[in-house]
């Protein structure tokens, strides 16, 4: 169990929604943002915060499923 756990705190998440690319590491530490700066209005920031919200949440969403695919067999409350 926890060579998997260790497995997922080193691999790579990646989310992304249009403009914004978001990765993550397994531990949900976020390791890089990349903005598409070409597609990029300066005038609506606000936008672009929000992209990068949805990215974020994609990014832990893949993590909370790569965690319960590989630990979910042992079901210990609270470990996610």
């Amino acid at each position: 169990m926890l060579k998997s756990k260790s497995e997922i705190e080193k691999t790579e998440f990646t989310g992304q929604s249009s403009m914004v690319t978001v990765t993550m590491m397994g531990d949900k530490s976020l390791s890089s943002i990349k903005i598409d700066a070409d597609s990029l209005d300066k005038d609506d920031i606000e936008a672009l915060q929000d992209m990068i919200v949805v990215a974020v949440g994609q990014a832990n969403k893949k993590i909370d499923e790569a965690y319960e695919q590989k630990l979910g067999k042992y079901n210990i409350p609270g470990l996610f």
